[in-house]
C-alpha cells in the first residue's frame, strides 16, 4: 500500500523504509515560479510534478511582557522572512539607495546605546549582504543588551499543518538574525560581520568570537523553548558558511559545534527534529555534524557543483545515524541534459545511499533556471524507485 507523502517523507527523517524513494526539493524560488511556471504556487509546483511537498512556514510573535511588538515599519514580508519583532530599544528603519544594477536598500537598528547599519543589494535571483552590520568589536554589546528574541507561534503554525494535513511535511528554520542571516550560530556570525573576517578574528581574537556566539545562541535558544506544541515536521538548522570548503574542521569543532549543538538539544527537548544544512563540502565533517545530534543532514553537494560529497561513502559512514537528504547535481540534471541522463542520475542517487531507507532526494540547495521536463524526469524516476516490501534498515 502506498505512502502518503507526510508519511514517506516522516518514515525517512526518523530512518525507516518508505514505499519509494522520498523525492521533493529545498525552497522553491520565485523567481523559477515567476520564469518557468506562469508565477505557479510552490504547492501547486509539487502537485504539478507529483514530488512529496514541504510548506515553508516561520511565522513569529513577539512577547508582550517583554515590551515587544511587531515591527511596524517592516512592510511587505519577502520571501522566507518572518515578521521582525521590534521594541522601543529595538527599532528597523530603512531606506532605498541609488544603484545602477540593483535594488539596494540601507537599513539602520536604533538602540538607547546607538546605530548599527547594514545594506543589502537584491535582483531577480536573490538578495546579498552590501555593507555588514558588525563593523566594530564593541557593535555586538548593542546587539547582546538590546535585540529582542522572536518565539514561535504556535497557533499559526498548526493552522497550517492542520490545513496541510497529509500532503506533505511542514519545514520552518531556527531564526535568523533581523534583516539577513541563516539559522546556525556560525552562519549568522558570518552574515553579520563577513565569513573572511570572522575567519581571521578566531585567530586574532577568539574570545570575542565566543562573545559574539554566544549572543547569537541566546538569542536562537529563547525561540526554541518557545517550539513546544508547535506542529512542525522538521526545522533547519546551519548554513553553508560551516562547510568545509569554507572553515576548517578545527574551526567547526571549537566555533560551530559547541554552540549548533546545544540549539539541536534545546529544539528536541521541545519535541522538534532538526536537519542540519551544509550546502559546501561535507566530508572531512560527516561525524562531527552527526556526534552534534541532529535527525537529518542535507545537503550532500556532489564535487560538480563545487562540494565534494562521495554520496555512497557518506552512507556508509553517517547513513544509520541520520536521514540524508540531496545529493543531486541540479546544475547538471535539471539542464543541458536529457531526460534519460536525469533520470539515470537519480538512479545512482538511489543506489549510492537509498539502501535501508533514511534517504530523501532533493537537489542540493536552491536552482533559478531549470529546464521543467528535466524537472518531470527527476520526480517520475524518483516515483519509479521502489523499495520491496519488508525491507528493512540496515
Amino acid at each position: 500500500m502506498s505512502m502518503t507523502s507526510k508519511q514517506r517523507l516522516i518514515t525517512a527523517i526518523t530512518g525507516g523504509v518508505p514505499d519509494r524513494l522520498p523525492a521533493t526539493t529545498h525552497h522553491v524560488m520565485p523567481y523559477f515560479l515567476d520564469k518557468y511556471l506562469s508565477g505557479m504556487s510552490a504547492q501547486d509546483f509539487f502537485a504539478h510534478f507529483g514530488l512529496d511537498p514541504i510548506l515553508w512556514t516561520v511565522p513569529h510573535r513577539p512577547d508582550p511582557d517583554a515590551g515587544e511588538y511587531p515591527d511596524p515599519n517592516q512592510g511587505e514580508i519577502g520571501f522566507l522572512e518572518s515578521r521582525r519583532v521590534a521594541s522601543d530599544e529595538w527599532r528597523i528603519t530603512s531606506e532605498d539607495l541609488p544603484h545602477p544594477r540593483y535594488t539596494q536598500t540601507r537599513y539602520t537598528i536604533h538602540t538607547p546605546g546607538g546605530k548599527l547599519t547594514t545594506t543589502l543589494r537584491a535582483n531577480a535571483q536573490t538578495a546579498w549582504v552590501a555593507e555588514h552590520l558588525i563593523k566594530r568589536k564593541e557593535d555586538i554589546a548593542l546587539i547582546g543588551q538590546f535585540a529582542t528574541a522572536p518565539k514561535c507561534d504556535v497557533n499559526a503554525v498548526n493552522a497550517q499543518a492542520e490545513a496541510l494535513s497529509e500532503c506533505g511535511i511542514v519545514r520552518g528554520h531556527i531564526p535568523c538574525f533581523d534583516i539577513f542571516g541563516q539559522p546556525g550560530c556560525w552562519q549568522d556570525a558570518a552574515c553579520l560581520v563577513g565569513i573572511e573576517p570572522l575567519i581571521m578574528a578566531t585567530y586574532d581574537d577568539p574570545l570575542w568570537v565566543h562573545e559574539l556566539l554566544s549572543i547569537l545562541q541566546r538569542r536562537k535558544l529563547v525561540y526554541c523553548r518557545s517550539l513546544v506544541g508547535a506542529r512542525y515536521d522538521i526545522l533547519e538548522l546551519g548554513g553553508g558558511d560551516a562547510s568545509s570548503t569554507v572553515i576548517s574542521p578545527r574551526i567547526f569543532d571549537e566555533f560551530v559545534a559547541p554552540y549548533d549543538s546545544v540549539i539541536i538539544a534545546a529544539a528536541h527537548e521541545a519535541g522538534q527534529r532538526i536537519s542540519y544544512h551544509t550546502c559546501g563540502g561535507m566530508m572531512p565533517l560527516l561525524e562531527r555534524i552527526a556526534e552534534m545530534g541532529p535527525d537529518a543532514m542535507e545537503t550532500f553537494t556532489p564535487p560538480g557543483m563545487g562540494g565534494d560529497v562521495d554520496l555512497a561513502e557518506a552512507k556508509r559512514r553517517i547513513g544509520d545515524r541520520v536521514c540524508m537528504i540531496g545529493g543531486l547535481d541540479q546544475f547538471h540534471y535539471f539542464s543541458g541534459c536529457t531526460p534519460e541522463e536525469t533520470r539515470a542520475a537519480v538512479r545512482r542517487c538511489f543506489a549510492q545511499a537509498g539502501a535501508g531507507g533514511g534517504y530523501i532526494i532533493s537537489p542540493s540547495d536552491h536552482f533559478f533556471d531549470a529546464d521543467v521536463e528535466l524537472i518531470a524526469a527527476y520526480a517520475d524516476e524518483a516515483r519509479r524507485c521502489l523499495y520491496e516490501q519488508g525491507e528493512e534498515r540496515a
